[in-house]
């Protein structure tokens, strides 16, 4: 049966780990300072909805994979006390999905990006 008190209390716990995550990742930290970076960028470039989509979802896809990876490693902290070769291999095989979605991330950011960039003579009419 369906429980309002138990969806709030989902919620809570819900919101304590994205606190978690975010107060405690160092790299959740350095994913939020580029997610503003880019969404900077999109403000300044003025993308149209479907790109601007694109950006979001990209967003949210690397961090919940860095979220995914900070959830998996403290499992596997939890449950292994000495090196293994198997608590190795979780730890170094979720951090690879986190810098595969990253460079996804940066491939698709570009993929997006450049025809502004290119229409704006960003570059080219720069003082810098």
């Amino acid at each position: 049966m369906f429980s309002l008190a138990k969806l709030f209390k989902s919620f809570r716990h819900a919101k304590d780990g994205i606190f978690i995550a975010f107060s405690q990742n160092q790299n959740l930290k350095f994913h939020t300072v580029v997610a503003i970076l880019v969404l900077l960028a999109s403000i300044y470039f003025n993308l149209v909805y479907t790109d601007l989509i694109i950006i979001l979802l990209i967003i949210l896809l690397v961090f919940s994979a860095e979220m995914i990876n900070t959830a998996i490693e403290e499992v596997v902290n939890l449950l292994v006390n000495e090196h293994k070769v198997e608590a190795k291999i979780a730890k170094d095989v979720c951090a690879a999905m986190v810098l595969v979605v990253s460079i996804g991330a940066i491939v698709v950011g570009f993929l997006v990006f450049t025809p502004y960039v290119l229409k704006s003579g960003f570059f080219f009419n720069s003082p810098f």
